[in-house]
């Protein structure tokens, strides 16, 4: 992150006193409260299985004989929801309760041993604290505290801010990011599949190349406290995420994300086993417009914690964002979005979050 950069977005560590407010909220302080943010729109609690996320099945998607209908149902989460759960995902289940396992330990550590790999410096994208923010925020703090790091590919790793404590974190970690890889690849065959575009051509945007040139990825693990005062507080304030695709995968049964659909919140109720995905704004790009990103945000509990294992596969096309040429035809369709270098959309999504704004409104064409 350049010195620009770094004055736009904000992060803050966890300091004791929001050690010991996370622990008992009887009171809470002004930086937290968002009283009126969380009011402003209207969420909607029903019974309506219209309300539900789609639900996908990967043994569906890679049989033969149900696949067809299985990707017409991706195709529609994707264009309409942006947002849907995966169940029967064929990731190691063993690599995924050790990450979780991992995971409740670290956030069960003191204070002082998660501050161990607090971010450092200007680079606020790496390590343990609160989650950034720009000046729009108003200085205002999400209840939660988490840890942000680079996962893909392997040099790009600063080892330095992998937690040591617990002693199961970095080989749980580097075998469940693999897991992730894996998933995300067999999810976008799929896609391209009903995108009508040569699986080479998404999955290249992913993985081909050089992942140093705009691609790879990273998690966020999010640990959010119970709060007295949940009507106050936010957990993640509302965003669309900026990369390609995201796997999250709940580490309990603690609800808490909301998506934005119809001006209305709706409460997502995490399957057991499931992993919820969602497009991100990368995504909507290479797609030409047909799949859509989804503002979301996340609300803490009044009784549970809640902790989350994000992972974001990033992409581009020959270091551009820019819809995949199949889905141009050589030209003969129309571009919906501009073509920007990497560099260039990380630096508008950095002033767009300063301002308040969405950077993915301004590609338009």
């Amino acid at each position: 992150m350049d010195a620009a950069e770094s004055k736009l977005i904000c992060r803050e560590k966890v300091t004791d006193a929001t050690a010991s407010l996370f622990a008992d909220s009887v009171e809470v302080p002004e930086r937290f409260i968002r009283t009126d943010e969380i009011q402003a729109a209207v969420v909607v609690v029903g019974e309506d299985e219209a309300h539900e996320l789609p639900v996908i099945d990967m043994a569906k998607l890679l049989d033969p004989k149900s696949s067809a209908l299985e990707t017409a149902k991706l195709g529609s989460a994707c264009r309409n929801w942006g947002f849907f759960q995966v169940t029967n995902h064929g990731a190691d289940e063993a690599a995924i309760q050790r990450m979780k396992e991992s995971t409740v330990q670290f956030f069960s550590l003191p204070l002082e041993a998660k501050n161990a790999i607090a971010f450092r410096g200007e680079n606020v994208y790496e390590g343990f604290g609160h989650h950034f923010s720009g000046p729009a925020s108003a200085g205002k703090l999400d209840w939660a505290e988490c840890v942000l790091l680079a996962t893909q590919p392997i040099h790009a790793r600063n080892m330095e801010l992998w937690p040591t404590s617990p002693p199961t974190f970095r080989h749980a970690l580097d075998r469940y990011s693999m897991e992730m890889m894996n998933l995300a690849r067999r999810l976008l065959g799929s896609m391209a599949t009903d995108l009508g575009v040569s699986r080479e051509a998404l999955l290249g945007a992913f993985f081909g190349g050089d992942a140093a040139g705009g691609k790879g990825q990273s998690m966020s693990f999010h640990h959010y406290p119970p709060c007295r005062h949940p009507d106050k507080v936010m957990g993640i304030a509302p965003h669309t995420d900026l990369f390609g695709l995201t796997l999250l995968l709940h580490v309990d049964d603690t609800p808490g994300l909301q998506i934005r659909r119809d001006g209305s919140w709706f409460p997502v109720k995490p399957l057991p086993g499931a992993f919820v995905v969602n497009v991100g704004d990368v995504l909507v790009v290479l797609t030409n417009g047909a799949y859509r990103s989804v503002e979301h945000r996340v609300v803490p509990s009044a009784e549970k914690s809640r902790a989350t294992i994000a992972t974001f596969q990033d992409a581009c096309v020959e270091g551009m964002v820019r819809p995949l040429p199949e889905l141009l035809n050589g030209g003969e369709a129309q571009a919906r979005y501009k073509s920007i270098e990497k560099l260039e959309y990380r630096k508008g999504n950095v002033k767009a979050l300063d301002e308040g704004t969405r950077f993915l409104d301004s590609l338009k064409l």
